[in-house]
């Protein structure tokens, strides 16, 4: 009989220490429990599952073949742009990472208090005012159109990322007007998918 407490059971080092929970999984663990979330939630193989499209609604929409790669990089940009404008306003990300990054970013603990340079700051806002406006023309071209307007559906699955996969035609038909005023507003390359100049 052996003698002193039970053993605890878990995975062990060679040595014989317990394996720590936070350090136990490895990144290959965790890209295999998200590739395999993948292949059950989108139904899609073990190889379509590795696609970096997956991981976004937009890209979604694009690996789906909704969109063309010429509007699934203009909604890219947009996210960018929209990200950057927020953060310039001093405004929390729409999607932090992590809880800790929000505390960061709302102040409580560690943010930098350096001041933005303030022709970044008014570059960037010029930015995200031509897009805005580039989609609200988007809005007023598609008056007798019926379906949600093209500005709301671009900013729902770029910024909030809601899912529009269920979307009817008419809702994606105005999604592919908005992105097509970001293409052009961009001045992507309809060859490479890559802007031409910056905006």
């Amino acid at each position: 009989m052996a003698r002193g407490r039970k053993r605890k059971a878990g995975r062990r080092h060679p040595c014989g220490k317990l394996v720590q929970p936070g350090k136990a999984e490895t990144l290959r663990e965790v890209t295999a429990t998200v590739l395999d979330a993948r292949q059950r939630q989108y139904g899609v193989t073990a190889r379509q599952a590795k696609d970096e499209r997956l991981g976004s609604a937009i890209g979604r929409l694009a690996f789906a073949g909704k969109i063309t790669s010429e509007q699934f990089s203009a909604a890219e940009l947009y996210g960018d742009l929209m990200a950057r404008n927020r953060a310039v306003m001093g405004l929390p990300p729409i999607h932090p990472h992590s809880a800790s990054g929000l505390l960061l970013d709302e102040g409580i603990f560690g943010r930098s208090t350096a001041e933005l340079d303030p022709d970044y700051v008014a570059k960037i806002r010029k930015r995200a005012a031509a897009a805005i406006l580039m989609l609200r023309t988007a809005d007023s071209d598609t008056v007798g159109v019926t379906g949600r307007r093209p500005s709301v559906l671009v900013h729902a699955v770029v910024c909030y990322e809601v899912d529009a996969a269920t979307w009817g035609t008419a809702d994606l038909r105005n999604l592919e007007r908005g992105l097509e005023a970001l293409v052009t507003l961009f001045g992507i390359n309809r060859d490479s998918s890559l802007p031409v100049s910056s905006a």
